[in-house]
C-alpha cells in the first residue's frame, strides 16, 4: 500500500493511502479518526482536566490543540503550562520521553531545553521546543537534524542588516499572536528580504502577489481571520455611511440643543428651518440631499417631531445602508480569501516551521554545535571530540561571534565501537587513544570535571536523541532505549540507596540489545565506602554483562579490582595550584590511568586562605596529617608559578 508522508510537530509520520484516495482525502481521515478519540485516551489527562478543556475549548478544539502541540491555547483554557507542556510531550512524542530513566535525566533534558528556547524567535517556537523529546527512530533523528543544520548554514550565510529584519518580522508576528494575517505578512517580509535558503525555501516558493491580495484582504476583517466586522480602512464608501452613521447617531442624542442652535441663528418659520436643518445635515455628515429629503416626515406636529423624524429615519436607511454594504465587500473579500486559500495555509505552516528550525539553528550556532554521527547495528558507541559543556559554555550572540579564548576546557571521551583512534585526537598531556570497552571507571581530583564530563555525554546522546547538533567537534551515537543518569546525592538514608537502585537497576536489567547507558557519579556517596564498592563492582559487572554503555565516577577505583576485562580505569589529574591559589586541572581525561585524589591542593588552599588564627590551625592539622612536607611543596610552587 502506498504512504504518504506529512509533517506532524516537527518531524515526518508515514500515513497509509488506499486506492483511489487522494493526500486531502487522506488528511480528512486521519482528522475524523483523530476527533473521535476519547480525550482521557491522551496520557495526563483525566475526568477533570477532561471538564476543563471541553468547557473552555469544546472537545474538538481540545483534541487539535493536543494533537498540534499547542501549549498556549492548552494555557489558555486554564491548564498550568508545565501540565500542559507534559500532556504534549506525551501526545506528540509518543514514548520518546521513556528513554529518559531517572529524575536526573529528566532534569538534564528540561536543562537542555530551557538552553534552546534562550534562542527562539516566537513564543509558538519555544512552546514547540519545549515539547521536543528523543526521537524513535534513526530516520527521525536524521530528518530534523537535516531541517536545523540547514536552518543554521542559511542563517549563518546571512547579513546583520537581513538578520535583524527577519527577527523583527517575527516579533511581530509574536506580538499579533501568530494569527493568519501576521503569518502572511510575515511572510511577504521574508519574501520582500530575498532570504531564500535552507527553511526559507518553502516562503521563496510563494507567489508575492497571491499573499499581498490575501493579505489585504485578511486585514480587512476586524478578527484578521476573515471572519467579523470589516474594519475601519477597509472600503472607502463603508467607511462614509459608519461615519455619517455615527454623526446622525451624535445629533440625534442631543436633538434639542440642535434646535435650539438653528432657532439662534435666525430662522423664523417652518419654510427656513426645514432648509436650515437640511444643509446642517448635508455640511456635517456625507449623506446625500437626496437621503436627508426623503427621511423628512412630511406630518411633522413640531420642530422637535421633524428633527427627530428624519434622523430616526436616516439611523435606520444608513445603518441598512451599512450592512449591505458590508456584506458586499465582506463577500468580495472572503472570495479573495478563498481563491488565496492555499497560499495562507502553506504561509502560516512555512512561518511556523521556519520559527522552529531557526530558534534551534540560532541555538546550535551560538554554541557552535555539529552533526552527530549514529552508530547502529551490532556495534553500541558514545564518543566526543572537543566536546564542550553547555552548562559551562557562554553562547556566541549573533551581533558578534568573534574568536575569543575558549572559556571551557573541550575534551575528548569514547566508548565501544568508536573512531576516535588516533592519539592526535585527543588533546591535553594524553599520548594514548581510548581503547574499545563499553565500561569505563572515571577516577581522579577533587573539582577535577569528572561530574562535567558525564553532564556533557549526557548532553549530547540527548541532544543527538531528538535530532539535535550536538556540542563537539565531532560525535559518535548510539541511539538508546535507556539513559540512566544519575548525579551525586548525599545521603547515608537506606531509603535513598533504595530509591537510586529501584532507578538505576531496571532500565539496565531489562535491557536486552546493550541498549543503555549508564552515567552514575560517586556511587559511594549514598551509602559507606565498604559497601558501596561492593555495589559498584556489581553495577560495574552487570553493565558489561548486558553489553550496555557506562561511564562510573568513584574515588574507590582500588577498592574495585579486579574489574572485569571489558572495563577500563581512566583518571582526571589536579597539577597544583595557580598564584591565585585556584586549583590547576587538566580535564582531559587520561585512558587506563587511575586518578587520583589530591587533597593537598584543597588544604594548602585552605591554609593559604584563613584570615581567622584559629581557623588556620585547624586546617594546618589537616595539613599534618596529609603531610607538611607536600603542603610546603604546593605553596611554594604555586608562589613559584607567579
Amino acid at each position: 500500500m502506498e504512504r504518504i508522508s506529512i509533517h506532524v510537530c516537527g518531524y515526518l509520520v508515514g500515513i497509509p493511502r488506499a486506492g483511489g484516495e487522494t493526500d486531502d482525502t487522506v488528511f480528512k481521515r486521519i482528522d475524523s479518526n483523530t476527533l473521535r478519540m476519547r480525550l482521557e485516551e491522551y496520557w495526563g489527562v483525566g475526568p477533570k482536566t477532561r471538564e476543563t478543556l471541553v468547557a473552555e475549548l469544546g472537545r474538538e478544539r481540545a483534541i487539535r490543540a493536543i494533537e498540534s502541540g499547542d501549549v498556549r491555547e492548552l494555557a489558555t483554557a486554564g491548564l498550568a503550562r508545565g501540565r500542559a507542556t507534559r500532556i504534549l510531550r506525551r501526545a506528540t512524542g509518543g514514548d520518546g520521553i521513556d528513554m529518559l530513566a531517572t529524575s536526573d535525566a529528566r532534569a538534564a533534558y528540561k536543562d537542555l531545553l530551557d538552553l534552546a528556547v534562550d534562542h527562539a524567535v516566537t513564543q509558538r517556537a519555544a512552546d514547540r521546543i519545549r515539547v521536543l523529546t528523543p526521537l524513535a527512530t534513526r530516520e527521525e533523528m536524521e530528518s530534523r537534524l537535516d531541517d536545523v543544520l540547514a536552518a543554521r548554514d542559511a542563517w549563518a550565510a546571512l547579513d546583520e542588516g537581513n538578520r535583524e529584519t527577519v527577527l523583527a518580522a517575527y516579533e511581530r508576528y509574536d506580538d499579533r499572536d501568530e494569527s493568519e494575517r501576521a503569518a502572511v505578512e510575515t511572510a511577504l517580509v521574508l519574501l520582500e528580504a530575498g532570504v531564500d535558503s535552507g527553511p526559507f525555501a518553502t516562503i521563496a516558493e510563494l507567489d508575492h502577489e497571491t499573499l499581498a491580495a490575501a493579505a489585504d484582504a485578511l486585514s480587512a476583517f476586524a478578527d484578521d481571520g476573515g471572519r467579523g466586522r470589516l474594519r475601519r480602512g477597509a472600503d472607502d464608501e463603508l467607511d462614509r455611511l459608519r461615519d455619517a452613521l455615527g454623526t446622525v447617531e451624535d445629533m440625534d442624542a442631543n436633538a434639542l440643543e440642535l434646535i435650539e442652535e438653528l432657532r439662534s441663528d435666525g430662522v423664523r418659520d417652518v419654510s427656513q428651518f426645514r432648509e436650515a436643518f437640511e444643509d446642517h445635515l448635508l455640511s456635517e455628515t456625507a449623506v446625500t440631499v437626496e437621503q436627508v429629503r426623503d427621511a423628512m416626515p412630511a406630518d411633522a406636529t413640531d420642530a422637535t417631531d421633524f428633527v427627530g423624524g428624519t434622523l430616526r429615519t436616516l439611523r435606520g436607511d444608513l445603518t441598512a445602508a451599512i450592512d449591505e454594504r458590508e456584506e458586499r465587500v465582506a463577500g468580495e473579500f472572503r472570495a479573495e480569501l478563498e481563491n488565496s486559500r492555499s497560499a495562507i495555509d502553506q504561509a502560516v505552516e512555512a512561518v511556523d516551521d521556519i520559527a522552529l528550525h531557526l530558534s534551534l539553528a540560532r541555538f546550535a550556532l551560538a554554541y557552535d554545535c555539529t552533526r552527530p554521527t549514529f552508530v547502529e547495528g551490532e556495534s553500541a558507541a558514545v564518543s566526543v571530540v572537543e566536546a564542550r559543556n553547555l552548562t559551562l559554555a557562554s553562547p556566541a550572540t549573533d551581533a558578534e561571534r568573534t574568536e575569543v579564548e575558549e572559556p571551557v576546557q573541550p575534551i575528548t571521551y569514547a566508548l565501544g565501537d568508536h573512531g576516535v583512534t588516533d592519539p592526535a585526537a585527543v588533546p591535553g598531556s594524553t599520548d594514548t587513544a581510548p581503547g574499545r570497552q563499553r565500561v569505563s571507571v572515571l577516577t581522579g581530583a577533587n573539582s577535577g570535571g569528572k561530574t562535567t564530563l558525564l553532564e556533557t555525554l549526557c548532553q549530547v546522546v540527548l541532544l543527538a536523541s531528538m535530532g539535535l547538533p550536538v556540542p563537539a567537534e565531532r560525535a559518535e551515537v548510539t541511539p538508546v532505549d535507556s539513559l540512566v543518569f544519575h548525579r551525586r546525592h548525599a545521603s547515608f538514608n537506606a531509603g535513598v540507596l533504595e530509591s537510586t537502585l529501584r532507578s538505576i537497576v531496571p532500565p539496565l536489567s531489562s535491557s536486552a540489545d546493550g541498549r543503555t547507558l549508564m552515567l552514575v557519579d560517586e556511587f559511594e556517596a549514598i551509602t559507606e565506602p565498604g559497601s558501596a564498592a561492593d555495589l559498584l563492582h556489581g553495577l560495574v559487572t552487570l553493565t558489561v554483562d548486558r553489553d550496555a554503555l557506562g561511564v562510573f565516577v568513584t574515588h574507590l577505583a582500588d577498592d574495585l579490582e579486579p574489574l572485569p576485562p571489558e572495563a577500563r580505569v581512566d583518571g582526571i589529574f589536579a597539577e597544583g595550584l595557580n598564584p591565585e591559589l585556584e586549583l590547576l586541572v587538566d580535564y582531559q581525561p587520561r585512558f587506563d590511568t587511575v586518578g587520583r585524589s589530591t587533597p593537598e591542593f584543597i588544604v594548602s588552599r585552605l591554609i593559604a586562605n584563613a584570615d581567622d588564627r584559629g581557623e588556620r590551625a585547624g586546617f594546618e592539622t589537616l595539613g599534618e596529617a596529609v603531610g607538611n612536607d607536600v603542603i610546603q611543596r604546593t605553596l611554594a610552587d604555586a608562589r613559584w608559578s607567579e
